[in-house]
């Protein structure tokens, strides 16, 4: 492609509303433009880079045996009742009637309408098998940011596995893994593998995997023995706590204007000997799981994992307690809550389990109790409900770190839910008909973009891998080069390359070096004129900044064709 004929308008100043790198480059370099909130324009460089990232995808999932689809992004009601997530999924689909009044969604997945397409497969001999897309997806995005980080209509690959067993779909699940392996390192990044819930998608096992960067939206623990996983789900080990040389018996104390946690460490100071630190403390939290209270108790300086009291308790309809709510059945405002002398059901976290002389609040306003021993002096059941935290001890045995990370990809095992719910089901060996077993996977592409972007640039631009850069390689025309140029461009596209020459005569060198390094190609062939005198032209490697002089008659050599 010539330049003087490509629609890449750049931006010489940086956007006040991009606010990180990625999305920062890919608007001054002419990749990408807003139409509005979560909603942007490919320009031709971008729709390059995203028909390359695309190929990588549509490559390996066709290395695992996929069969490749192409369905309806406007879809019925009907279909999303049937799997009961028409109103369990909320706010963020989008959802319109037609003229006749009918129910319709703009899918934001397609579970649904592939298990539909499922029923069509009658026999085990049609099994196992993967179908898959890469389709438009949209969601009512409270909150778009990013640029391409976080979209109303975004481009998704999502695939689906079917099987008739559990061990079959366990396969299924390792070769996507291995595949979306392949696909990122392809595409130059670097990524950990991470335990991750399943959500509103159901399930039993699913994993994500997340480039660990600042631009992330997420949180990830991580450890350097290998150990991975969203903060939502992640474990880890407490070091020992000595409850030696506090109080035995429950002893009332008061405690006027102490309402906090850190209002405690403060004021016990002036009554203990070694205060009572936070580790000391349990904190009481009062929340209502479909419409019941239920009190929950972390150590003072923990903080309450909702994705994980939710499989506790076995239901995601849970909001903190009110108030007035709180005053009902506590008998107490907050910061005088504790968990003697109540009637409803305690979760305390496992970190509570062993210890003694703990300190809570009396569910008397203005008091505390001191000597509180969890399993002496109340009943609870005992799960891990806690938020993990940094230099814990992760499940391998090192320490634990909590990165920011981007999710790049998610797969999940599904199992029968769907299959169930669409009537999906399919004749065995012995006749007998059952439903089919699934798996879905998915992989943001514009997200996967982003992420390529936001860790391949400099102060300058882009640097983009040559697996999904715009061009292979770009040749910079300095001044008139008596049509060298030209044949060097037609043989370099003729040997396989995607080459952008930069032709046009109006545009001074420095413009063209500065185009160049924004675009992020990997590499250029400079043609200066007092250059090709002599025979020679200048080779640049965006990658590395090394530069280097070459016979013209060599180039070919010298770019490894």
């Amino acid at each position: 492609m010539k330049r003087s004929h490509l629609h890449a308008p750049m931006l010489r100043d940086t956007p006040s509303e991009a606010e990180n790198k990625s999305h920062q480059w890919l608007l001054r370099a002419g990749f990408i433009r807003q139409l509005s909130s979560g909603v942007y324009s490919m320009l031709p460089l971008g729709l390059r880079v995203k028909r390359r990232i695309e190929q990588i995808i549509r490559e390996e999932m066709l290395s695992i045996g996929g069969l490749e689809f192409d369905l309806p992004s406007l879809q019925p009601a009907e279909v999303w009742k049937a799997s009961g997530r028409w109103n369990a999924i909320g706010t963020e689909m989008l959802r319109l009637r037609d003229r006749a009044g009918r129910e319709l969604c703009l899918g934001m997945t397609h579970e649904e309408i592939f298990a539909s397409l499922a029923k069509e497969l009658r026999s085990y001999k049609e099994l196992p098998t993967i179908w898959f897309q890469i389709a438009r997806k949209f969601r009512d995005e409270p909150r778009p940011r990013g640029g391409l980080v976080r979209l109303r209509e975004f481009t998704m690959k999502d695939s689906y596995s079917f099987a008739l067993d559990e061990t079959t779909l366990h396969q299924q699940f390792e070769a996507h893994e291995q595949a979306y392996r392949r696909i990122f390192s392809r595409c130059g990044l670097d990524f950990v593998v991470a335990n991750a819930d399943n959500g509103s998608m159901g399930g039993s096992r699913s994993s994500e995997f997340v480039a660990l960067l600042e631009a992330g939206e997420d949180f990830v623990a991580v450890s350097d023995g290998g150990y991975a996983a969203n903060l939502e789900v992640a474990t880890s080990s407490l070091e020992p706590i000595s409850d030696d040389g506090v109080l035995q018996t429950i002893t009332e104390f008061a405690t006027p204007d102490v309402h906090t946690i850190d209002d405690l460490v403060r004021f016990s100071s002036q009554l203990f000997p070694s205060g009572v630190p936070a580790t000391q403390q349990m904190k009481t939290l009062v929340m209502m799981a479909q419409g019941e209270p239920v009190v929950i108790l972390l150590r003072g300086d923990h903080q309450l994992n909702l994705t994980k009291l939710a499989k506790v308790l076995g239901t995601d309809d849970i909001r903190p307690a009110g108030a007035e709510e709180t005053l009902e059945v506590m008998g107490a405002n907050f910061g005088s809550l504790g968990p003697i002398g109540i009637k409803c059901r305690i979760i305390a976290d496992t970190a509570l389990e062993h210890r003694r002389g703990l300190v809570s609040g009396a569910n008397k306003d203005g008091f505390h109790l001191a000597g509180l021993e969890p399993k002496r002096d109340f009943t609870a059941r005992y799960a891990d409900v806690r938020v993990v935290a940094a230099g814990e001890i992760a499940p391998d045995g090192s320490r634990l770190r909590i990165e920011r990370g981007l999710e790049l990809g998610h797969i999940f095992e599904l199992g029968t839910r769907y299959a169930t719910a669409m009537g999906a089901l399919v004749q065995d060996s012995t006749g007998q008909r059952l439903p089919l077993v699934m798996g879905s996977y998915g992989i943001g592409v514009d997200r996967l973009m982003a992420a390529i972007a936001e860790t391949h640039c400099d102060a300058t631009g882009l640097r983009f891998p040559k697996s999904v850069a715009p061009f292979d390689l770009a040749l910079l025309e300095l001044g008139d080069s008596g049509g060298v140029a030209q044949r060097l461009y037609q043989e370099l596209t003729a040997s396989g390359l995607e080459v952008l020459l930069d032709d046009r005569v109006d545009a001074r060198a420095g413009e063209k070096f500065t185009e160049f390094e924004m675009m992020g190609i990997p590499k250029a062939v400079v043609l200066g004129k007092k250059s090709l005198e002599r025979g020679m032209v200048e080779i640049r490697d965006r990658l590395t900044g090394s530069k280097e002089e070459v016979l013209l008659e060599q180039v070919h050599i010298a770019l490894n064709l």
